[in-house]
């Protein structure tokens, strides 16, 4: 006797709304190449002009380099200061805005001023801050600082989150004080975490100083931006790679710091 004849069936059922989502994403990416004028006119022409600015650019001039040295430690000092400032305060307005630990009177407002502080490009905080105080290192303080709040305050209480309570009941219970219980129940569960935040915010800072100079905030962005209005862009290679090698040994440091608190 012939075996019963048994129906085949897919592992897996066929997702159609998935796939439909999909057909769509592809026709709006059309339409919006299309609305945004891209051409792979346009990016050929781009090409051919890449080239011609990258042969103006080499060889690099290293005439200047009194003033790239200046601009570079400038950079450096508004990226080391506002670091400092933005990790420290960073640490209670995360810890507020943990909801495990602290009440709802006090984590809402901490995480409505992680929000305002999450909600625009660095850009956009130097140009208030450039308006408010002034061209100069103070602004690009003041907007790498707020820059500081919004990325290290919300994983920090992100981190705090997601503790084991155990510690933390096991303090309360002894009768610890609150203190007490930060110190030696949230702290050393969080510790390594936030060293990596705060190495990863100072290298961040470091290449975002770059960037709100641009806009009169201080540091070597402002020496950036007048190269190019001025075509010297021999002189902008040199600061370019200047950037580029200020930014690897800033990486080098934070890998260094995080090699030391890990032993």
């Amino acid at each position: 006797m012939n075996a019963p004849s048994q129906t085949l069936r897919k592992p897996f059922k066929a997702n159609w709304l998935a796939r439909l989502g999909w057909v769509g994403l592809a026709v709006y990416t059309l339409y919006a190449l299309s609305a945004l004028d891209i051409t792979w006119t346009r990016f050929l022409t781009g090409l051919d002009n890449g080239a011609q600015f990258l042969d103006e650019m080499i060889p690099p001039s290293f005439m200047r380099w009194k003033l790239l040295l200046a601009n570079l430690l400038e950079t450096v000092e508004i990226a080391v200061i506002s670091s400092a400032f933005g990790i420290a305060l960073s640490l209670p307005i995360g810890l507020m805005s943990a909801r495990n630990l602290m009440p709802a009177w006090a984590t809402w407002p901490a995480r409505a001023l992680i929000c305002v502080c999450r909600s625009f490009h660095p850009v956009i905080f130097a140009i208030l801050f450039v308006k408010a105080v002034g061209f100069g290192p103070m602004a690009g303080i003041l907007t790498l600082v707020f820059a500081s709040i919004g990325f290290i305050g919300k994983l920090f209480a992100e981190a705090i989150e997601e503790i084991s309570l155990k510690p933390v009941e096991a303090c309360k219970a002894a009768g610890a004080p609150f203190m007490s219980v930060l110190i030696y129940a949230v702290l050393p569960q969080v510790l390594n975490r936030f060293i990596g935040f705060a190495t990863y915010q100072f290298d961040a800072n470091m290449r975002n100083s770059t960037m709100v100079g641009i806009v009169g905030a201080g540091g070597i962005g402002g020496t950036l931006f007048a190269a190019f209005q001025r075509f010297d862009y021999d002189f902008l290679c040199t600061i370019l790679l200047s950037i580029i090698a200020l930014i690897m040994i800033s990486e080098y440091l934070a890998v260094r710091i995080k090699v030391v608190f890990n032993d």
